[in-house]
């Protein structure tokens, strides 16, 4: 399938977007018609990238998104946070800021259950990005993040329901 793509936003905090030509559908429902996840924590100190990632993850089939710009402004939606099944963490979120990995840690302490998806715009060197990697049970994207690989962190593999 061809595709238009543009890059949105720039060094750590850019999303590629990559948009079907036209005439191509969507491909309907995802891991939530078949009971899976229904709602994300995005975790993402830019504003922007924050709101567009919600927003993609939303059109993509989740329910509802919790938006957080910071650690503290995550743990204070604890009980939404935690009501997530799906959590995507920017890796570097300022510094002398709690990080990502902060993040998840706290999140695993509170017997998050669901699954975590780092993102960063730093390269695999990056103390923070090795210390990602080497985590169990967490997938590591680099920015600019293609969308199609967001889009599957919620549609499943290929597109496919879930269930």
């Amino acid at each position: 399938m061809r595709q238009n793509a543009c890059t949105i936003g720039t060094g750590g905090a850019a999303l590629r977007l990559a948009v079907p030509e036209p005439g191509v559908e969507p491909v309907p429902g995802g891991f939530f018609a078949g009971g899976g996840v229904q709602r994300v924590l995005v975790l993402e100190d830019n504003e922007d990238l924050r709101t567009l990632l919600c927003e993609l993850l939303v059109a993509s089939g989740a329910e509802s998104c919790v938006s957080a710009g910071s650690y503290e402004a995550m743990v204070r939606q604890k009980d939404q946070v935690l009501g997530c099944e799906l959590a995507v963490l920017d890796v570097n979120l300022g510094s002398g800021l709690p990080s990502g990995l902060d993040a998840y840690h706290w999140l695993r302490e509170q017997g998050f259950g669901g699954q975590i998806v780092f993102l960063t715009g730093h390269a695999r060197s990056h103390p923070l990005v090795r210390q990602a990697h080497e985590l169990t049970h967490a997938r590591v994207l680099s920015k600019p993040v293609d969308t199609k690989e967001l889009m599957a962190l919620v549609r499943g593999p290929h597109g496919s329901r879930a269930g």
